[in-house]
């Protein structure tokens, strides 16, 4: 049984959804939405009235199906705004970020064998449909993210560019460097009981330790956006991370096969499955998967 609150969370989702609504219907648009986009809200649409039906295969693979729905419904809209998307401009460039979105989350997946954050119940009891159900599930993170800072972007987030400000010396670079490595081994080096704690420390490792390598190897960067004064992509993927955890956690908390955090910290005080807390950890992970994807890239 469920034992996380869903009414708080229920009434941000509603606040979310209605604030991008009022916006996207504000902002002038390139064309209409395309096929994609309407194919990606039939599938929400239809995957929320099959698991309110119980139909057992949707319960099961409630949150790949809703997901590729949400990503092909981000993609439309955009196109719709910008007249260009990941997906229509660059479907090769898409399928690629789908792909290697399983492998980078893998790695958060190996940290939770040892830290124990979550843990994934309802499975079916087959490990091929079991193993199918995550590669589509894990497929979906990346894109859903970046499709989402690209509509947020779309729509405004970030468009006042700040001043520039002067270079990052290599010191200051070296120093965000180590600490993204420490962040990165502390916690699996220290007793579990304490590595539990330090999770959140991995969801800022990888944007510490990569970032700085990103700007050294000429790579897309964070730090040489802030450099130029600007704060689109930032924040836009700061509220990328919000939106989606958001998203992840309401359709988590309705599907049969799910995830459950077990983490020792706040779990009392639940939102949907996830602790209030750990809400935190979104919007800087949204950072690492922009800050992980163009580190593949500076490797090419």
């Amino acid at each position: 049984m469920n034992d996380g609150r869903p009414e708080l969370g229920v009434l941000l989702l509603h606040l979310v959804v209605i604030s991008l609504g009022i916006k996207y219907f504000r902002a002038p648009r390139k064309s209409r939405l395309p096929g994609r986009g309407w194919a990606g809200l039939a599938i929400i649409a239809t995957a929320e009235v099959l698991l309110l039906r119980r139909t057992p295969w949707v319960s099961t693979f409630f949150t790949p199906i809703v997901w590729t729905g949400y990503v092909l419904l981000a993609d439309g809209l955009v196109w719709s705004l910008e007249g260009r998307s990941r997906l229509g401009s660059t479907p090769w460039k898409f399928l690629s970020l789908a792909f290697w979105s399983v492998p980078l989350w893998l790695i958060f997946e190996a940290y939770n064998l040892r830290l124990a954050n979550w843990k994934y119940v309802g499975l079916p009891d087959s490990l091929v449909v079991s193993s199918i159900g995550y590669v589509w599930s894990f497929a979906t993170i990346w894109p859903a993210i970046l499709e989402t800072a690209d509509l947020l972007r779309a729509l405004g987030a970030g468009s006042r560019l700040a001043a520039p400000r002067p270079p990052f010396r290599p010191s200051t670079r070296l120093a965000l460097l180590v600490a993204g490595v420490l962040c990165l081994v502390l916690p699996v080096v220290v007793p579990v009981w304490l590595g539990q704690y330090l999770f959140g420390a991995v969801w800022l490792g990888f944007l510490l330790a990569l970032d700085p390598i990103n700007y050294r190897w000429n790579g897309r960067s964070l730090l040489r956006e802030v450099e130029a004064g600007q704060a689109a992509t930032l924040l836009s993927l700061l509220g990328a991370g919000l939106v989606c955890g958001i998203l992840w956690e309401f359709w988590n908390y309705w599907a049969a096969a799910r995830w459950v955090y077990v983490f020792p910290i706040m779990q009392e005080w639940k939102i949907f499955e996830m602790p209030l807390l750990g809400y935190l950890g979104f919007p800087p992970f949204a950072l690492e998967c922009f800050v992980m994807y163009e580190f593949l890239g500076t490797l090419n």
